[in-house]
């Protein structure tokens, strides 16, 4: 059966430590979106599925206007503690059409590791298109298909969901696996055009503090990362 869509309790807890040093979220897919993001200054962005708030600290210190959503009242209480009210934070379950935000009233939108634990995804990504302007943009992050192959086997086209554990302790993620196509082709039946897509590496700080990660990651895909345009 597919997972709650957000990560409570002591998951929640779990992935604000983890996403603060984690050689994937710190080191790659965060600095991967945030240069895909380029200059914010001025912007009113939506975070939806915003977690503890990295994204939401870092693009409001770019001087953008944050409205951050995610469906884990655990999570927002770690992006409250790192942003205090600076952005708008939301409890909001990404299931549910984003019934809080009118049409096109954000200039962009950043989905950062979310889109693969949403059921709904063609109703999630019509609704991003719905509240951005035309012209506005949206970022987003999965897991690399074929990370997900060579670590789950099977077919590289499964759309079966999964379980992965953390750092190999007690707790784990569920999402739906998919390949490249379905990724990308959900998004531009949504009324999306691509801009960029990036299979993003760490960057060189990493490397300081965790050679053998940085190697890896430099040798074997681990996020995929794009850059849409609103029709």
């Amino acid at each position: 059966m597919p997972p709650e869509t957000a990560y409570h309790d002591a998951l929640g807890h779990h992935f604000a430590r983890h996403a603060d040093v984690s050689p994937y979220n710190a080191y790659t897919d965060r600095p991967a979106m945030l240069e895909l993001a380029g200059e914010v200054s001025g912007l009113r962005i939506l975070d939806v599925g915003c977690g503890a708030g990295h994204y939401a600290a870092e693009l409001l210190t770019r001087g953008a206007d944050v409205v951050a959503v995610d469906g884990s009242s655990t999570l927002l209480d770690h992006a409250r503690t790192r942003v205090g009210e600076q952005a708008t934070l939301l409890l909001h379950d990404l299931e549910k059409p984003l019934d809080f935000a009118a049409d096109a009233s954000f200039d962009g939108v950043v989905c950062a590791l979310v889109l693969h634990h949403v059921t709904r995804r063609a109703q999630l990504l019509t609704e991003l298109r719905r509240v951005l302007r035309p012209g506005g943009w949206l970022l987003m992050s999965t897991t690399h298909p074929a990370a997900d192959w060579q670590h789950f086997g099977g077919s590289y086209f499964a759309e079966d969901w999964v379980d992965l554990s953390l750092g190999g302790g007690p707790h784990s993620i569920r999402f739906q696996r998919m390949p490249l196509e379905t990724f990308l082709g959900e998004a531009m039946s949504a009324g999306f055009t691509l801009e960029r897509l990036v299979e993003p590496r760490p960057v060189p700080a990493l490397r300081e503090i965790d050679e053998p990660a940085y190697d890896r990651l430099h040798q074997k895909p681990s996020f995929l990362t794009v850059r849409l345009r609103r029709l």
